[in-house]
């Protein structure tokens, strides 16, 4: 990455500076943050370039997939916890355009960049209208990746790098120095979304333990009843074409719903009114055989429906196996990290990005890291 600057490069005294965060932290059903280790690790970013003396701090994020205004998406739960943590007095703005920023505050906040649709469609007027908060761009979002008007076309305007955060993220998620054999664990819901990564990623791990919904796909290929569990039937090919390389591993039980009990089946006794929720116990035992055989271990995304305890088990009972292992462990942030919470400390590195990291990973390009290069 020789190629993109970053804020080593930048001489910030007073300049005013507009930093692309990622402060889309999960949040509980009343809206309180469950999670702030995205907040905490935007910091190294904020104090470097407030200890060069630079005039003003201009933060923006997302939060949520709000569909227009949502009241509970605003952002003033997040400038709370970050003036809690950065022990600096900040004023929070009650939108992201068409605003007069107080030129005597030090770190000003703007409100939930897509309470506004042209974000998202990487409206270029919304753009040039975010720039104008800044003399320099500083890129510091790892988790937001997608192409959207604050992350790759306001680079345009004003010139450019990339954060601390980033910089970390892209040295810690690449595999050339990392030790062989490296398995991957892949889970979690977003079947349309991980399942194209898949091929990609085989080519970079020795074997890939396959869990969560993604799990049942591959089953279903494979000719087994899978009952009521979430699958998607335009992967189906897909998974048989995987399943021609040895590297991919499948759950051999599961733990499931069937008529309101919850019970363990070997994937031969799924019938139609069982909905698989979590891996089953001897899948646990067989996901630990292979992670035995590694040195490295990407994991990302959840081996079961974890917002329901008895379904979280999966997934906590190997995230505790790894930690309690002398293996570089890499957590893909997200719902990952969401579950694995209380383990974080023990692992080698936890991103912030969930898609991001395992897009990453997979060898796939980065539309805000791209644009840094132009």
């Amino acid at each position: 990455m020789n190629d993109i600057k970053t804020v080593k490069d930048f001489n910030f005294e007073g300049k005013r500076v507009l930093i692309r965060v990622d402060f889309n932290v999960p949040l509980d059903e009343g809206a309180e943050i469950i999670s702030d280790n995205k907040i905490r690790e935007s910091i190294s970013t904020i104090k470097y370039i407030l200890d060069n003396n630079c005039k003003q701090i201009v933060l923006m994020s997302h939060l949520g997939r709000p569909n227009g205004f949502d009241e509970k998406l605003k952002m003033n739960k997040i400038s709370e916890r970050l003036k809690e943590i950065l022990e600096i007095d900040l004023v929070k703005m009650d939108d992201c355009i068409d605003i007069e920023i107080p030129s005597d505050k030090k770190i000003v906040l703007l409100e939930n960049l897509r309470f506004h649709k042209e974000e998202e469609l990487n409206d270029q007027e919304f753009a040039k209208k975010l720039s104008r908060h800044g003399e320099i761009y500083v890129y510091d979002a790892f988790g937001s990746y997608r192409e959207h008007a604050s992350t790759v076309s306001v680079q345009k305007y004003i010139p450019n790098c990339m954060g601390l955060l980033v910089e970390k993220e892209i040295s810690n998620l690449s595999l050339e120095n990392k030790e062989k054999p490296i398995v991957g664990i892949i889970g979690g819901s977003k079947i349309s979304t991980k399942f194209p990564l898949i091929f990609k990623l085989l080519r970079k791990v020795d074997y890939l333990l396959v869990g969560g919904a993604l799990a049942y796909v591959f089953l279903k290929a494979k000719g087994y009843e899978i009952g009521k569990s979430f699958s998607d039937d335009n992967f189906l090919d897909d998974a048989r074409e995987l399943m021609k390389s040895k590297k991919i591993i499948l759950p051999i039980d599961i733990n499931c719903k069937n008529e309101d009990k919850n019970i363990n089946l070997d994937i031969e006794n799924i019938d139609i009114n069982c909905e698989g929720l979590d891996l089953g116990v001897k899948s646990i035992e067989l996901f630990k055989e292979y992670l035995d055989k590694a040195n490295t271990v990407i994991f990302s995304g959840p081996l079961g429906y974890y917002q329901e305890e008895e379904f979280a088990k999966g997934t906590l009972e190997l995230g505790k196996y790894l930690a309690n292992s002398d293996k570089t462990i890499i957590i893909c942030g997200g719902d990952t990290e969401t579950v694995l919470n209380k383990l974080k400390s023990k692992f080698t590195y936890v991103s912030t990005g969930g898609g991001a990291a395992i897009e990453f990973l997979s060898g796939n390009k980065l539309a805000p890291i791209e644009a840094l290069k132009c």
